[in-house]
């Protein structure tokens, strides 16, 4: 089952990936092809009329992050349990030695599963301890920062690729002890249904045991986390900037040039912070694990693609545009500039596309 599990991820994070690369491919020949997958991208209130037939409102972003909140948590939970209670990296407390409780028989039983195994479990619930800080601030910004238009809509495609990406993403940081994790809960639910209140009065919980496991990951995971914080900040600053665009919008629905953070570098700065952050969590990883690197590819490939059809579209608008600004990438000109280059493939590319990420 478990095999089946991680086998099914990758292939959708395949499946997923595909169509982004062979629309990003500079052929004339697959013009229709590129015009079909911006289609599904669209969203935003330059929509025609025509094309709002297979759309949802903007605001369904909400949705989006409502799930990431309540699966990441619910993951994050039940795999911190299992690790706590079946694989802890640090020896009972003295006061654990004394009281003979449940957690040093667990502890003894653990002392022979292998090192790797206990270190991967503790890893999956700092990937999900991270990620969950992640879809938080997003849930956070899609109610409080950004104001969508009652009349912003997105390609209900959009809308499933976002349902889907936020169900997958969690699951491939742990997927590797979903089984057991599985297992350990319907376990832990069995028991509580058959012992009540008394498997509850009865449950040692040691936090610093609880925690204390976590503090003895390696130095990649810590890495990892630094370079995940450094993107998720600027990423936020950027988020604030479009927020307050927004505001100051008004009725007009005029559109400006946004200024300040990343914004002096590239045209998409929060998608490049995004791509920054899923980085950090690769790193944390310890850049072994095939599914989180297929989960990096897909967001790298499809913020990438966003990115260089929201700069042809800031190109299109503004006369003035900076021109130092390139797409995505810093200090990649010859890879932004062909983004720049081409004629734009579309016409209803809205900065709407900007506010929102996945």
């Amino acid at each position: 089952m478990e095999v089946g599990l991680v086998g099914l991820l990758r292939t959708a994070w395949i499946a997923a990936i595909l169509p982004i690369l062979i629309a990003s491919v500079p052929s004339s020949r697959l013009s229709l092809f590129h015009g079909a997958v911006l289609e599904f991208a669209k969203r935003g209130k330059i929509m025609k009329t025509s094309s709002q037939k297979f759309t949802v409102p903007q605001k369904f972003f909400c949705h989006f992050y409502l799930v990431a909140v309540v699966w990441t948590t619910l993951l994050l939970v039940t795999t911190w349990m299992y690790a706590y209670k079946t694989v802890p990296l640090v020896y009972p407390t003295f006061a654990g030695h004394l009281t003979g409780g449940s957690h040093i028989f667990s502890w003894h039983k653990s002392h022979s599963i292998p090192i790797s195994y206990r270190y991967g479990v503790w890893r999956s619930v700092f990937l999900l301890l991270l990620m969950e800080v992640q879809v938080l601030r997003r849930l956070f910004e899609t109610i409080y920062v950004f104001n969508y238009s009652s009349s912003a809509r997105m390609h209900i495609f959009g809308y499933l690729t976002g349902l889907f990406f936020y169900t997958a993403a969690p699951l491939s940081l742990c997927c590797n002890n979903a089984l057991e994790v599985y297992k350990f809960s319907l376990n832990a639910v069995a028991e509580f249904i058959v012992k009540g209140k008394t498997t509850v009065q009865h449950m040692e919980f040691d936090w610093l045991e609880f925690v204390s496991s976590l503090l003895k990951l390696r130095w990649l995971q810590w890495t990892g986390a630094v370079i995940f914080f450094w993107g998720w900040i600027h990423q936020r600053n950027c988020h604030a900037i479009l927020g307050s665009l927004r505001e100051h919008r008004g009725q007009n629905d005029e559109y400006v040039i946004p200024h300040g953070d990343w914004f002096e570098v590239v045209s998409s700065p929060h998608y490049l912070a995004e791509i920054v952050i899923y980085a950090g969590l690769v790193v944390a990883s310890g850049g072994t694990d095939p599914t989180i690197w297929l989960l990096f590819g897909f967001v790298v490939s499809n913020l990438v693609f966003a990115a260089a059809e929201t700069h042809r579209w800031y190109l299109k608008k503004f006369k003035n545009y900076p021109s130092n600004r390139l797409a995505i990438i810093p200090f990649k000109e010859g890879l932004d500039r062909r983004a720049s280059d081409k004629s734009p493939m579309y016409n209803s590319a809205d900065l709407d596309m900007q506010a929102s990420t996945l």
